[in-house]
């Protein structure tokens, strides 16, 4: 069956090969001359077709692309009281419109631990003017898109949509923001969904040690708790973030970013909105002080140990060339686990696959992470492996970190290549509007400005190997602070493990 239907498909090659032109002048020519096979099992007959080059009546053709395309200005303005609005223009039909707020766990007391995790959850719900199902009914009416998201130090709420509809993106956005009501049926509605959270946070390891990490190594606001405790959650209600929201959400620690939007139309949508809200200084950011420690929790998991070991990094983005150092240490140390599959890009040319993961079968994951705030920044190593494999982990991670301390150790075509990688994933997650718009709330927050892109390239390309040995020398020569969770039993003592990361 196969040979006759082989045979009879050549036959029609044969025959129908000779009467097909080279080019063809539409998509409904080459709709009507494809058909050529249709036609001979149909008896239908086939038509001449001109060739591309042929000119179509009442076709006018859009002028071509130019070579080099500006890219968006960035606009900031500062209000009266404090309040800044910065945009960046684009030729996107779309925009991203985002406000910042300076304010995050580091500002809870222990009587509001757990608020912005319950504020993530309460964004976009019913305000003073609009019930939820209004919120959620003039989103939908314009084709948009709503979220919120919380972190140690800032709080954001996105609308993203078409730039057209940008006035009422900003009312909805700024309403939400300043105005919400929060009702106690829908306060107690969120209250367990973040029960329901928390609960489901034991199934994530890695979300569980980063957080046991900034608890253990810090002493003060870093190390309040982002993924909130039940115990916490028990004593929330909507008077507590009522008043937490009124003593945060002030005007000098607003910035109101767009992607996509002109300046000017911005402008005159949001100063009204946002201009009478009082001038109140902005409050001295909350201490944090790194002190390194040891977090252990013994769960069921199985015959699997999950550890993290991390250092820190003082300064944060306000030492800006260690901060981009240790994003490309980062990038050059690597991650990946052991189901990784793929080529260049997926990180299977960094250091801990090629000499851990290649190296050692009971290693399931091997990932470098970081966390850069403000002021402080911490790195370490993720881990995940089998519990009588423990001890030997924590030798190889302390071989890695302290081979990248050591002159020498790394190359210069590894040091160009975490360099590429890391300006790709700037400039690749750049290319997201809603990405762009939190660059711009979040540097505006952090510099007082938005530093352009051109800027990070450089001072990535600039970081050289004597760089990243200084850096890690620097890591290293911190107090250790290790977390670990699962089958914990074979885990070393804090000493041991730290007297393992000591530069001889």
């Amino acid at each position: 069956m196969y040979r006759t239907a082989a045979s009879r498909l050549r036959a029609l090659k044969d025959r129908t090969s000779s009467r097909i032109p080279a080019r063809f002048a539409s998509s409904t020519a080459v709709a009507t001359k494809s058909s050529g096979l249709f036609s001979w099992l149909l008896g239908d007959g086939s038509k001449s077709i001109p060739p591309l080059d042929f000119p179509l009546p009442d076709v006018a053709l859009p002028p071509s692309l130019p070579d080099y395309v500006e890219p968006g200005k960035i606009k900031i303005t500062t209000l009266p009281n404090g309040v800044k609005i910065a945009s960046e223009t684009s030729s996107s039909p779309a925009a991203s419109i985002g406000l910042y707020v300076n304010c995050g766990s580091i500002y809870e007391s222990p009587i509001s631990f757990g608020t912005t995790h319950l504020l993530e959850r309460m964004a976009f719900k019913s305000t003073v003017n609009r019930s939820q199902l209004r919120v959620v009914r003039e989103v939908e009416a314009i084709g948009g898109n709503v979220q919120a998201s919380a972190s140690r130090e800032q709080m954001v709420y996105t609308f993203d949509a078409l730039k057209t509809y940008a006035p009422q993106m900003v009312e909805l956005l700024i309403d939400c923001v300043r105005n919400p009501a929060f009702l106690d049926w829908e306060v107690n509605e969120q209250l367990k969904k973040v029960k329901a959270e928390i609960a489901e946070a034991s199934n994530n390891p890695h979300s569980l040690l980063l957080e046991a990490i900034h608890s253990a190594g810090y002493s003060g606001a870093l190390a309040n708790p982002l993924l909130a405790t039940e115990s916490a959650i028990n004593g929330l209600n909507g008077t507590i973030i009522k008043e937490f929201v009124a003593e945060n959400y002030t005007a000098p620690r607003l910035v109101l970013a767009a992607s996509g939007v002109d300046h000017e139309e911005l402008l005159s949508v949001a100063e009204p909105l946002l201009s009478d809200l009082p001038k109140i200084p902005q409050p001295v950011e909350p201490q944090s002080v790194y002190v390194g420690g040891d977090y252990r929790c013994q769960a069921d998991s199985g015959d699997t140990t999950h550890f993290a070991i991390a250092f820190e990094l003082p300064g944060g983005w306000h030492k800006e060339k260690e901060a981009m150092a240790l994003t490309v240490l980062q990038m050059l140390l690597g991650r990946g686990g052991s189901f990784s599959a793929g080529g260049p890009g997926k990180g299977m040319h960094t250091r801990l696959y090629l000499c851990v993961l290649n190296e050692y079968p009971q290693v399931q994951s091997f990932s470098a992470f970081s966390n850069i705030y403000n002021h402080s920044g911490i790195f370490g190593i993720q881990a995940t492996t089998s519990p009588d494999f423990i001890p030997t982990a924590f030798d190889v991670a302390a071989k890695e970190l302290i081979a990248v301390a050591k002159p020498g150790e790394v190359n210069q075509i590894q040091l160009d290549r975490a360099k590429q990688s890391t300006k790709s994933a700037i400039l690749m997650n750049l290319e997201s509007r809603m990405v762009a718009s939190e660059d711009i709330g979040r540097q505006v927050l952090t510099y007082g400005e938005r530093k352009p892109v051109e800027h990070f390239l450089k001072a990535v390309e600039e970081v050289t190997l004597k760089d990243i040995s200084t850096i890690a020398q620097k890591l290293l020569s911190s107090p250790l602070t290790m977390a670990s969770y699962g089958n914990v039993i074979n885990v070393p003592s804090y000493d041991s493990v730290s007297s393992k990361f000591k530069l001889k």
